[in-house]
């Protein structure tokens, strides 16, 4: 089980600028699990998202209600595996595909972003790739702990000598070299699970991504990144936090409240069942109080015997039991926020993206909690996404299809590579089915 703990997830190779592509990814929920199946075409970066070298044009999709998942992590296997089968199903139908690998999404396992330095001394020669490699693997088993894993490990910026904000250190001389970066980590039982869930639908897991990360590859504008956000990724199970600051992902963290939690309070604080108040909070879901609401009123079915008598209650009754927990979610995201990098951007401004997202109000509630300028963000730059998918709550999948143009950025674990170039096209799936087979 050790061997495990420090690894890193699998990662999947870059893209190349010249070469297009099929991909398909998962994002397995606690209440929906959603499969994009698409088509990426080399194309010239647009102004707004200079990063991106690909168009990426959507061919199938599905979303459907998720099972045996709580938490963002998988409580029952049969479920989940069941579950992901019938969502992946749908979306070959509608892409005329067959599904062997995706990219999946991690929400669970306590997300945690760290920032590490790490230095060594290279006696004045030039930095070698493997110098970068080197250093950058120390810092990243520095900052695992027991029974973590890796998702992500970014440099963030290199140092020559003690001079910071060096961009490329490759072929530059210096006595001592050093690399600031973004270390990510999760439970790894919980990455494993998932990885579990999808193998055994007989599907390849082909790259690990933390949903915050690349819901922001999915929302921000290339300014936003660069002058410094933070995306809360909102969903039912959890609520995950990415910080952005120069143009790079340089902080990560979660916790386990979200969306799902709103629906309690009200089944709890309504009398009702756990579907009604999932309704009423679609409908209804708001955390404006005052005005006409207050006297507006509504009959809910009560839960329990079916003779009983449906209760009356007023929409202010409602948005108060919203706002109580949404306050709460933005309360834990500031203190989340005050401990990283986020701090330190005076012209930051906060993204939200994720299904519990969509509530009223939300946007104005956040700017008054976090003093910070708030919008709700959506998938920007995709060709042809269907009406249903052009919203918050998809930010997550559709980010995971852009993610492949930006796996140059991360370190990864030399013994992926070796077994790469070792093998040819089948090494990295058999690698895949290592990692999976070291942990049990």
């Amino acid at each position: 089980m050790t061997g495990l703990d420090r690894t890193q997830t699998p990662k999947t190779r870059p893209i190349s600028h010249k070469r297009g592509g099929l991909v398909a990814c998962l994002d397995i929920g606690t209440s929906k699990i959603a499969c994009m199946i698409a088509r990426l075409k080399p194309s010239a970066p647009s102004e707004a998202l200079q990063g991106r070298t690909h168009a990426v044009e959507l061919i199938g999709y599905s979303q459907i209600q998720s099972r045996g998942m709580k938490a963002g992590a998988v409580v029952d296997l049969a479920e989940c595996e069941q579950a992901v089968r019938q969502a992946v199903g749908l979306a070959e139908k509608m892409a005329k595909v067959r599904v062997e690998s995706v990219l999946l999404s991690v929400s669970g396992g306590r997300l945690s972003g760290q920032l590490v330095e790490a230095a060594a001394d290279i006696r004045g020669g030039a930095v070698t790739p493997a110098d970068v490699s080197r250093v950058t693997s120390t810092g990243m088993r520095h900052a695992t702990g027991e029974g973590r894993t890796v998702l992500h490990a970014l440099p963030v910026g290199y140092t020559l000598d003690g001079v910071k904000g060096i961009r490329d250190p490759r072929g530059m001389v210096a006595h001592q070299f050093g690399v600031d970066m973004n270390v990510v980590t999760c439970d790894a039982t919980v990455a494993r699970n998932l990885m579990l869930a999808v193998e055994r639908c007989h599907i390849n897991v082909e790259a690990m991504a933390a949903s915050p990360y690349v819901a922001g590859l999915s929302v921000l504008t290339d300014d936003e990144a660069d002058l410094g956000a933070a995306v809360i990724e909102m969903g039912a199970g959890t609520t995950t936090i990415a910080v952005y600051s120069g143009g790079r992902f340089v902080h990560a963290a979660g916790f386990a409240v979200g969306g799902q939690h709103i629906t309690m309070d009200l089944a709890r604080g309504l009398s009702a069942t756990i579907a009604d108040a999932e309704r009423i909070k679609t409908l209804y879901g708001t955390v404006i109080t005052g005005g006409s609401d207050s006297r507006e009123l509504m009959s809910v079915p009560t839960a329990g015997d079916d003779q009983d008598l449906p209760q009356i209650v007023s929409r202010a009754t409602i948005a108060n039991i919203v706002k109580h927990r949404a306050e709460e979610v933005f309360e834990m995201v500031r203190d989340k926020l005050k401990d990283s990098p986020f701090a330190a951007e005076p012209k930051g401004r906060v993204v939200l993206s994720g299904g519990a997202s969509q509530l009223t109000g939300l946007v104005e509630l956040g700017t008054q909690i976090l003093g910070r300028p708030v919008r709700v963000g959506r998938p920007l730059g995709f060709g042809r996404l269907p009406n249903e998918a052009k919203n918050a709550a998809f930010a997550v999948p559709a980010g995971l299809l852009v993610y492949p143009q930006y796996v140059h950025l991360e370190h990864v674990e030399p013994r992926h590579t070796r077994q790469q170039v070792k093998t040819g096209t089948g090494g990295y799936f058999g690698k895949v089915g290592r990692w999976l087979r070291e942990g049990f």
